[in-house]
């Protein structure tokens, strides 16, 4: 980014709660032209440029109260901030808030609330006229089973506003209703959806998609919060890929006529070819998804996004990547990743670990695993801080998928739980 789009020496605040580099601050901002001060968690502090002009720690970058005082504090030893960042999907509207009360540009609560609450961004996508299983409220129990009767057996029950599968409970009869405590967060109940969910990242420039990847997932979400890993590879098939751009579009239409990047999950019928929405969030997709856009593809949907917070121009794109080669000799690369669980309750201490990554064909290219001694923490970014993660490139969906699924099959972790002093 050019320093010169901001007033020199504007102070911008980055709330951050990664380790790992999933976002390249440094390179997004120059720290040395601007006061760039963070509020981070502890865990976070690993991904932090050391220019910054200042960090403060914090137990929770989703908890408004403490990251307001923190960002107080912040503007009483260098000013009022000029620009808020908080590009993780649980700090959206931690984010929002600040800059409404601080009156700085970027996008606000009523931009973001339809990429956040569930219930809101299916009426919309459903008013829009495109493809929404049957929904509703689920205040209760009796709600629940209500719906069922109507939709049908097994449904989804979730969190209006949540992220990484925290709190979806698949429901097969009125047993599972019974076992079901109703309070706290508000939730909805979903008709079950039985084909395949592909997750869709890209960027929107508020009329059009400019990039777009649609990416298979081998299993799901729920089965990874379930205790089984969690894989995805880019679909080459430009029958498939078509279908999947097109249906992002008019998602995206539906909730917003602004910039915005996006993780869009639909469901996929291969026998029509037709989608149906999941959910969609107006950020860079978890696990693994920025890292290998950025070493496979050559892009950075993490600027993108730090661009639209900081309210500044989107950058020119190329003709829509709606659809790869179909010449598998011209074809460009396809990606993928996994992810394995923690094999025990996190905080936990790595006993063993099995390093996969290397330049064999069949290898992931990159993995990130702790060494034994290390410790996992407990941390709220739920996808990165887990097992093993791996990720992969390769010349067709089918052979990065069999690289996955072997690896899958050979990476071994053992840990033991870490006892509190």
């Amino acid at each position: 980014m050019n320093s010169t789009e901001l007033t020199p020496s504007s102070h911008v605040v980055v709330v951050n709660r990664w380790r790992e580099q999933y976002a390249d601050f440094a390179r997004y901002l120059d720290h040395r032209a601007h006061r760039v001060t963070y509020v981070s968690t502890q865990v976070g502090l690993a991904s932090i440029p050391p220019t910054a002009t200042e960090v403060v720690v914090v137990e929770a970058t989703d908890d408004l109260a403490e990251v307001r005082k923190a960002v107080a504090a912040l503007a009483e030893r260098h000013g009022a901030p000029d620009r808020i960042v908080a590009l993780k999907e649980d700090d959206l509207l931690v984010g929002a808030a600040l800059r409404a009360e601080w009156g700085v540009p970027g996008p606000g609560e009523e931009q973001l609330l339809p990429f956040r609450d569930k219930f809101r961004m299916a009426s919309e996508v459903a008013a829009a006229g495109v493809e929404v299983p049957d929904f509703a409220a689920a205040p209760d129990a009796r709600a629940v089973l209500e719906f069922a009767g109507r939709a049908g057996w097994p449904v989804i029950v979730k969190p209006l506003i949540g992220s990484s599968s925290a709190g979806v409970v698949r429901m097969d009869g009125p047993d599972d209703v019974a076992e079901t405590a109703f309070h706290g967060e508000p939730r909805m109940v979903q008709a079950f959806n039985p084909h395949g969910i592909y997750h869709v990242d890209g960027s929107f420039d508020g009329s059009r998609v400019t990039v777009v990847r649609a990416s298979r997932y081998l299993n799901n979400c729920l089965e990874f919060r379930g205790g089984g890993v969690l894989g995805s590879v880019e679909e080459d098939d430009p029958r498939i890929q078509r279908p999947i751009a097109a249906f992002a579009l008019r998602v995206l239409r539906a909730l917003t006529d602004r910039p915005t990047v996006f993780h869009l999950e639909v469901f996929f019928d291969p026998a029509t070819r037709t989608c149906a929405f999941l959910e969609v969030g107006a950020r860079v997709g978890g696990a693994e998804i920025p890292l290998l856009w950025r070493e496979v593809h050559g892009r950075d949907l993490m600027e993108t996004a730090f661009r639209n917070q900081l309210g500044l121009p989107v950058r020119e794109e190329p003709e829509p990547e709606s659809e790869p080669e179909s010449d598998p000799a011209t074809a460009a690369e396809t990606g993928g990743w996994l992810l394995v669980p923690a094999p025990e309750s996190r905080p936990c201490r790595i006993t063993e670990v099995t390093p996969m990554a290397g330049p064999l064909p069949g290898q992931p290219y990159a993995e990130a695993l702790l060494t034994p001694g290390e410790v996992l923490p407990e941390a709220d970014s739920y996808y990165e801080h887990v097992g093993g993660r791996f990720r992969f490139r390769g010349g067709s969906t089918a052979a990065v998928e069999e690289a996955i699924r072997r690896t899958a099959a050979a990476f071994e972790v053992r840990a033991e739980p870490v006892v509190a002093a």
